[in-house]
């Protein structure tokens, strides 16, 4: 890693760039306050001033540089799908907003509020595979072992600022529409670490580019991320697959003359967005804060609203991670034309088997798999 020199850069700040709007601005003070302290965090960390514990099995850690959707949860689940049949995996996340604390164990009778809804969306999909939440990864990581001795490989899933636990393998996703290398700290912009933290990536993975992204466009981001000779870059698109509906689990053929009421509590809705402006003819939005936990009155509003509509052809629409907050109204549900939409990632050049690859000889070959 390049010198530890706090750089003081010249702030070149685009009006038009979403994320550095003027209010935004105004909080640039605290922006190089916040800055300083995540720059002697690091520094700690590099010195061995604050220790990393290391384990001995597979760790891949999935984490990103800002706050935000870069397509965490998607690229965890194409994981789970390249690699269960292969390995006994498990999934360590910190479930963020849940209202219980410590190290939890996913199991038939968990709900979102006990785990967070990112680790109940993947319980729920892959109830074979061992999903576990703990702030202190460095804690929870022995209690996992304990409760699934048999575990191969734990993927670490937003981890990569949690830098008291080394991983063996780095996966940093990066939103093409807001790249690290755009971007300044919170609360100006979106970063939560340092850009050149890049640099202990092992593979970078630019998420959300169009599918028919050019030869000449990938060039050009290779130039702007400039990845290390260690590192491999990837470019991956958002694929959606059929709505089905969140109880009975039928599925939806899309029709251009629905009309949709799309409810969203996520970080970024603007892929989704896009997408129905493609689909459908016409849809209004319910958009929530990241992570909302919806309540009754937040359900007979929404119906409100649905009802409110004047087509006869209709639908809810939502995501998979909303949909693991909204599934405690199950009874209510039942009969309801709300459609989960679900989402993977997709390699564009044809890389999908080579990122694939990367992965699983990084578990092959480590010391005690063999």
């Amino acid at each position: 890693m390049p010198g530890n020199e706090l750089s003081l850069q010249v702030v070149m700040i685009n009006l038009n760039y979403p994320l550095l709007k003027p209010v935004r601005i105004l909080l640039l003070p605290f922006s190089l306050i916040y800055g300083l302290i995540v720059y002697i965090r690091n520094w700690l960390f590099d010195v061995k001033f604050f220790q990393s514990a290391s384990f001995n099995l597979p760790l891949i850690c999935i984490g990103n540089l800002s706050v935000g959707g870069t397509g965490k949860s998607p690229m965890v689940e194409f994981l789970i799908e390249n690699l269960k049949d292969r390995f006994n995996v498990a999934i360590l996340s910190r479930g963020y907003k849940r209202r219980t604390r410590g190290y939890a164990l996913a199991t038939g009778i968990t709900n979102a509020l006990e785990i967070g809804d990112e680790p109940m969306q993947f319980f729920n999909k892959y109830p074979e595979v061992t999903i576990a939440v703990g702030e202190e990864r460095i804690v929870a990581i022995p209690q996992l072992l304990h409760d699934r001795p048999d575990t191969q490989v734990i993927i670490l899933d937003d981890a990569f600022q949690h830098r008291y636990v080394k991983a063996g393998y780095n996966i940093l996703l990066t939103d093409v529409n807001n790249l690290f290398t755009r971007d300044w700290f919170l609360p100006t912009g979106d970063l939560r670490d340092q850009k050149k933290s890049y640099l202990r990536a092992n593979l970078i993975v630019v998420t959300k580019c169009p599918p028919d992204l050019s030869l000449a466009e990938k060039h050009r981001l290779i130039r702007e991320i400039n990845p290390a000779p260690y590192q491999q870059l990837f470019f991956s698109a958002i694929r959606y697959g059929e709505p089905y509906q969140i109880i009975r689990k039928d599925i939806y053929m899309p029709q251009a003359e629905t009309e949709v009421l799309l409810i969203t509590g996520i970080a970024n809705p603007g892929p989704l967005k896009k997408h129905l402006e493609e689909t459908f003819r016409e849809y209004d939005e319910l958009a929530y804060s990241d992570h909302h936990i919806f309540s009754i009155d937040d359900l007979n509003y929404i119906l409100k609203r649905f009802n409110q509509m004047p087509s006869q052809q209709k639908i809810m629409l939502t995501t998979e991670k909303d949909a693991v907050r909204l599934l405690k109204f199950s009874h209510q549900l039942q009969e309801l034309p709300l459609y989960v939409i679900p989402i993977t990632p997709v390699f564009l050049f044809h890389e999908e088997n080579e990122f694939t690859r990367l992965i699983t000889t990084f578990i092959q070959d480590f010391p005690d798999q063999a």
